[in-house]
């Protein structure tokens, strides 16, 4: 560890990022800190560790880390957003872990001369303005349909620019002619009116509702002036409209200004972050974020993380944070502005320095943000104490527990183990719960159409997306030199053991090529006797899957006395009739059958209409395959040829459809 300490020796005090690596190469860990040097030298101070990071998952990170890398900055601000991006590229293990909200919507309004208005998951850098994420997508559609009962935006994805609409490429569609669109694809709009239009749906995206009636209502002046009297009843319905939305919005606090209220709630190794949204004194929605691998991260830090990413996916920034008093020492008595937060600790009334750094960077950086809105008043982080605002930090914490409590119970779905499969662990005396279960069957009739299936169940219930079906190729058993040479299979007695080989192989071959343990399932059932499971079980050997240091639990189900074959043992095993492990294995057994019979007869069902297809003269077998794509009877193609004969025409011909013609009115 001597290259370490001469490394940290070296580091330059500035701003920056520092990255923690194992001996392996891999970042482990990134933070940032105002003095790297400093920041990093504490990590591995005795009296450090014994005092902060007692904890057995710090000192285990620390135990790992055989180098360190750092970044400089100029800023405190590039710090905290190069730490931000930095954990989002790289994912470190001991970092706080926030949910990737790739898969929440967003409003987009597009950067194009005029803007189109529309939900999206995928987030770009292509200069358009973005809403959201919505992590509730009713709230989204909701606004949706109010911006477009309101506005008439655009709704086609025509590349519409001055030159275009010149030369006339494009036409209007119905959308103008029910009046939801103003036509800027043919010019009957103007490109600043219809600009104008999209700055107030940003407005009303953004909670200013009041400022959006202001400009309406300043229009509606100005068209009544021109004595344009249908524009202006026009506008005078969208601002009802308006009004009307705003008298079912709650008013939650007495003030004009935009508000974020930010609060955390954690249990063992989840947190849940809330903010709740105020515009104008009424709440327009909250937005939450599930935390993970913070078992022990304090509160404060949860929080930073959470305001860091929140406002790094969101450009609008309001005039007024207001923060749980976690992130500053309970010493203050009365609600204070974070510009206050300096001389409090001066007068050491806070006696911690880096919260107020890690606030006063936070505020940096965000009225960065507010600038490029062309906002220059400065925002306001307040830490409450009483009076309202303590009101509506608590109200957020409480949706903020509500929220993790449902994150855990549907943790605690998840691990559920049932009942049903307890008693077939205990049944079949099975080392651990078979949580994944795969069970085989063939179906057939005289060896005709002979199809095999494969049913999966994950936790006692079917998994039907797993479900495969396959048509067997060779109906002959395989000789007992069968290796797993691809290609290498010969075959010279019929019989279904050889239907349950193939389907088994491949099953299984592709694993064993990928030598992949991990997905070979927990419990492995066979639809038959001991002869059925041997030939699964050779197969299994043959592809190395089945040895004395590797062996997935495979046994077999006999239909007749519900018999279990296992396969070191010669006779069957009976599980008693009342175990709900047994009427488990049944209805697993019931299922690969119901699925194997389905598709037998689907088969069937085709080849019998191939085979009378086949037999009328002038049909061939090009003409029969491509009926057979389309038709599952007999009875489905006559009724199409007498009714709509067209459609068959256009399938087989005109010339092969009036050969049908003739054949179903001599029938």
């Amino acid at each position: 560890m001597k290259h370490l300490e001469d490394k940290i020796k070296n580091l330059p005090e500035k701003p920056g990022i520092y990255q923690f690596k194992n001996k392996e190469g891999r970042v482990i860990y990134v933070g940032k800190a105002k003095n790297l040097k400093k920041r990093v030298k504490q990590y591995f101070r005795e009296t450090f560790i014994n005092q902060f990071y007692s904890d057995s998952k710090t000192l285990a990170m620390l135990s790992k880390v055989q180098d360190v890398e750092v970044i400089s900055t100029d800023s405190e601000v590039e710090a905290l957003l190069l730490e931000q991006n930095m954990i989002k590229m790289l994912k470190p293990r001991y970092n706080v872990n926030l949910k990737d909200d790739k898969s929440y919507p967003y409003i987009v309004i597009t950067n194009e001369p005029f803007p189109r208005v529309f939900p999206t998951r995928n987030k770009k850098s292509d200069g358009s303005k973005y809403f959201g994420p919505y992590t509730d997508v009713k709230v989204m559609r909701r606004s949706l349909k109010i911006l477009r009962d309101i506005f008439k935006v655009r709704t086609c994805n025509l590349n519409l620019n001055e030159s275009a609409i010149e030369e006339k490429k494009f036409k209007i569609c119905l959308e103008y002619h029910i009046k939801k669109c103003d036509g800027p694809c043919e010019g009957f709009v103007s490109k600043e009116d219809y600009n104008s239009m999209i700055k107030q749906v940003s407005l009303l995206l953004n909670g200013k509702i009041e400022s959006v009636i202001k400009e309406l209502e300043k229009e509606m002046d100005i068209k009544s002036k021109e004595m344009k009297f249908e524009d202006a009843a026009e506008i005078r319905d969208k601002i009802e409209t308006l009004r009307i939305y705003i008298e079912r919005q709650k008013i939650i606090y007495e003030t004009t200004e935009d508000i974020d209220v930010f609060a955390v709630e954690k249990a063992d190794d989840d947190a849940c972050g809330v903010v709740l949204k105020i515009r104008d004194g009424k709440t327009i929605g909250r937005s939450h974020y599930y935390i993970s691998n913070v078992l022990n991260v304090t509160e404060k830090e949860i929080l930073e993380k959470f305001i860091v990413k929140y406002y790094s996916e969101n450009d609008f920034i309001p005039d007024k944070i207001i923060l749980p008093k976690i992130v500053i020492e309970d010493k203050i008595k009365n609600n204070i502005a974070i510009q206050d937060l300096e001389t409090k600790s001066k007068n050491n009334e806070i006696n911690n320095d880096t919260e107020i750094e890690f606030l006063q960077t936070i505020q940096d950086w965000l009225n960065t943000k507010r600038k490029l809105n062309n906002i220059e008043e400065k925002l306001k982080i307040i830490i409450p104490q009483k009076d309202e605002e303590l009101k509506l930090v608590t109200m957020v914490k409480a949706n903020a527990k509500l929220m993790l409590d449902e994150l855990l119970i549907m943790k605690t779905k998840k691990y559920f183990i049932p009942p049903a499969l307890e008693s077939l662990k205990r049944d079949l005396m099975l080392e651990n719960i078979p949580r994944r279960i795969e069970c085989f069957d063939i179906s057939h009739i005289q060896g005709s159409d002979m199809v095999g299936s494969l049913v999966v169940f994950q936790d006692g219930k079917p998994r039907k997306s797993e479900y495969r079906k396959y048509k067997i190729q060779h109906t002959k058993k395989i000789d007992e030199n069968f290796n797993n040479n691809e290609g290498n299979l010969v075959y010279n007695i019929p019989d279904d053991y050889a239907a349950i080989r193939e389907v088994i192989y491949r099953r299984f071959s592709k694993l064993s090529k990928e030598n992949s343990e991990n997905v070979i399932p927990d419990l492995i059932i066979i639809d038959g006797g001991k002869g059925q499971l041997n030939a699964a079980i050779k197969v299994l050997k043959d592809l190395n899957l089945y040895s004395k240091d590797k062996k997935p639990f495979v046994i077999s189900l006999a239909k007749r006395l519900e018999e279990v074959y296992f396969p070191e043992k010669e006779g069957p095993y009976n599980i008693q009739k009342s175990s709900s492990g047994l009427k488990l294995l049944q209805k697993i057994r019931d299922e690969a059958h119901r699925f194997a019979i389905t598709f037998h007869q689907q088969l069937r069902a085709k080849r019998t209409i191939k085979t009378e297809l086949l037999d009328i003269k002038g049909i061939g077998k090009i003409t029969a395959e491509k009926l057979l794509r389309k038709f599952d009877s007999m009875e489905e193609i006559k009724k199409l040829i007498i009714e709509n004969p067209s459609k068959v025409i256009e399938i087989i011909g005109k010339k092969q459809t009036q050969i049908l013609e003739k054949y179903f009115k001599k029938k």
